[in-house]
Formats: structure tokens, sequence, C-alpha cells
């Protein structure tokens, strides 16, 4: 299972390399393509309250960036 996410950039928020490392440390891997970050998870699936649970917690690290983002779990 992989979590994506695609980052809006604000010139008003930090710069990218900061949310890059950011979420780095929360484990996701930068990628190219339609998203910008993947986080793959350690398990074939989870529950629906772990999912919200995770967005919470990138909610939570991006909140202070000034970054739009969304998310898709697959």
């Amino acid at each position: 299972m992989k979590t994506y996410l695609k980052i809006l950039f604000s010139s008003e928020g930090d710069s990218p390399s900061e949310v890059k490392d950011l979420l780095l440390n929360m484990g996701f891997k930068a990628t190219k393509g339609n998203y910008d970050f993947v986080y793959e998870w350690p398990q074939e699936s989870a529950e629906v309250d772990e999912l919200v649970w995770f967005a919470d917690k990138v909610h939570s690290a991006l909140q202070k960036s000034h970054v739009l983002f969304e998310i898709e779990t697959i």
C-alpha cells in the first residue's frame, strides 16, 4: 500500500527544500511524475482510522509551512 502526496507551494511559505526535509523525516520518498512524494506502508493494508491518523500527522507536520497538499492512498 502506498500514500501519494502532491504539494502546492506558496511564495509566502517554507522553501521546497525545507518541506522536502520535513517529509523525508516522516518516511516519505521524493518521486517524479504526478505526485511529489510517496510513503510505502510496511503492511499490505490499513484501516481507515490509520489512514486518517497518518493524514493528520502529515497535516500537523506541514501546518506552519503554508503549503497546500493533496493525499491519496492506494
